[in-house]
């Protein structure tokens, strides 16, 4: 699974997940699917993780928009 936040993107907070083909925009405040579609399992690890790191997301999402280097997250277990 790959997590990508971009430094110009617009609000809401949000990131970008690949798994496979698949390809989704969640929003990082609610843990919903903003665009794209995921399988049941894989939005369900990635509402895991989120709910997990949320105020990392939010803090790197603030960094982003300074145009500031992004921390690591660390995936789940």
């Amino acid at each position: 699974m790959l997590i990508t936040m971009y430094y110009n993107d617009h609000e809401p907070a949000h990131f970008h997940v690949r798994y496979g083909a698949q390809k989704a925009t969640i929003d990082i405040e609610a843990s919903d699917l903003l665009d794209g579609a995921l399988s049941a399992r894989a939005l369900a690890l990635i509402g895991e993780w989120t709910n997990l790191h949320r105020l990392e997301l939010l803090d790197n999402w603030r960094r982003a928009r300074r145009h500031e280097h992004l921390s690591s997250i660390a995936p789940l277990d």
